[in-house]
C-alpha cells in the first residue's frame, strides 16, 4: 500500500527561488549528519547563505564526514541546543539573517527562543505551521494547516492559522486562495464542534477578517478536494473541489492527513512555521532531502514576499 514512486522537489519552486538572492539563514544546532546535510543541500542549490550555530568542533567533525568544506561558512559556537536557539534568534533579531532553519534541536526549545519578548521576533499573529504538499508529476499544490504546532485551536486561533496560510499563498502568487475549513460534515452539528467552529470562522471571514481569500465551510475532506463528490452531494460554492488550503480541525487530523499523502502518494511536504517576523524552516529527521530542499525554497520565496511588502506596511 505504501507508494514506491520517488519523491520530487517541485521544479517550479526551485526555479523561482533560484532567481532570488540567497537568504541568510541561521541553522540552529546542526550537529548531526541530517541537519548539516540539509543546510548543505540548500546552500549547494543557491537558496541559502547558512550561518551554523552550534558546537563548532562537532559541526566541523560532522561536516568533514560529509565532505563539506566549511572554510567559507560562518560558524557561531554554542554549548547546547538551548544556547544555539537563543544565539541564532539573536542574530535574526539583529538583522544578520532573514530566516531560521531547525537543526538538531527540540521544536519547543526553538519556538520558546523565537517567542521570547527580548528576541523581538513576535508579531500580532499566533505561530502556526503550513505544509505545502505536492505530488510527483504535478505542479498543483495543496496547503494543510496546522498539523504541527496548534494542538486544539480555538476559532480565534484558527483565524490566525488561516491568515498565515493565506499570506503564504499570496507569496506564491495566488492572490485569492480558496480556503476549505474542514470538518466531518457539511452541516453545522453541535455534536461535532469542528463544524460549529467552521461556521463561525466563515462568518468572521465574511466580516472582512480574512482579506484576499475565499473561505467556505464546514466541508468534509472529499467535498473540499473533489468536484465530483461535491456535485453528487449538491454542495455549491467556490471552494468545493477547488481548495488551495485545507484548514484542519486539530493537529491530529492534519498530522494523519499529510502523512497519508506522503506515504501513500509520495507527496513532498515542504513545511514552514509562520507568524514570526521571519519564516522558520521546520524539518524532521524522517523527511527526505526533497522535502528539506522544498522547504528552503518555500522560505526563500516567502522571505522575498515579506520584504516586498514592508514599504507598503510602513
Amino acid at each position: 500500500m505504501l507508494s514506491s514512486i520517488p519523491k520530487e522537489c517541485p521544479a517550479y519552486l526551485l526555479e523561482q527561488a533560484r532567481q532570488l538572492p540567497r537568504v541568510t539563514t541561521v541553522v540552529i544546532n546542526p550537529v548531526n549528519a541530517v541537519s548539516l546535510s540539509s543546510a548543505r543541500l540548500a546552500s549547494d542549490h543557491g537558496l541559502i547563505e547558512p550561518i551554523l550555530v552550534g558546537a563548532i568542533d562537532t559541526m566541523r567533525h560532522e561536516a568533514e564526514l560529509l565532505g563539506w568544506d566549511l572554510s567559507g561558512v560562518r560558524l557561531v559556537d554554542a554549548a547546547d541546543e538551548t544556547q544555539a536557539a537563543q544565539q541564532g534568534v539573536a542574530l535574526v533579531s539583529q538583522g544578520e539573517a532573514a530566516s531560521i532553519m531547525k537543526g538538531h534541536v527540540h521544536t519547543d526549545i526553538l519556538l520558546r527562543a523565537v517567542l521570547s519578548r527580548s528576541a523581538g521576533l513576535r508579531t500580532d499573529s499566533r505561530l502556526s505551521h503550513v505544509f505545502h504538499m505536492t505530488i510527483p508529476g504535478s505542479d498543483k499544490a495543496l496547503c494543510i494547516t496546522d498539523a504541527v504546532i496548534n494542538v486544539q485551536p480555538t476559532v480565534i486561533d484558527k483565524l490566525h492559522i488561516a491568515r498565515n496560510a493565506v499570506s503564504l499563498a499570496h507569496a506564491l502568487g495566488n492572490a485569492q486562495p480558496k480556503v476549505a475549513v474542514l470538518s466531518g460534515t457539511e452541516e453545522v452539528n453541535k455534536s461535532m464542534p469542528s463544524s460549529v467552529d467552521a461556521a463561525e470562522l466563515v462568518k468572521l471571514a465574511q466580516m472582512g477578517t480574512l482579506p484576499g481569500a475565499i473561505v467556505e465551510g464546514p466541508l468534509a475532506f472529499d467535498n473540499a478536494v473533489s468536484l465530483e463528490a461535491a456535485s453528487i452531494k449538491g454542495i455549491k460554492g467556490q471552494v468545493p473541489g477547488q481548495a488551495d488550503i485545507l484548514l484542519v480541525p486539530n493537529l491530529e487530523s492534519g498530522n494523519f492527513l499529510f502523512k497519508q499523502m506522503v506515504y501513500f502518494m509520495s507527496a513532498t511536504a515542504a513545511g514552514l512555521v509562520l507568524g514570526a517576523r521571519v519564516p522558520i524552516i521546520l524539518t524532521s529527521r524522517a523527511d527526505p532531502p526533497e522535502a528539506r530542499l522544498a522547504s528552503c525554497a518555500l522560505a526563500s520565496l516567502y522571505s522575498a514576499y515579506c520584504a516586498s511588502q514592508e514599504p507598503a506596511l510602513a
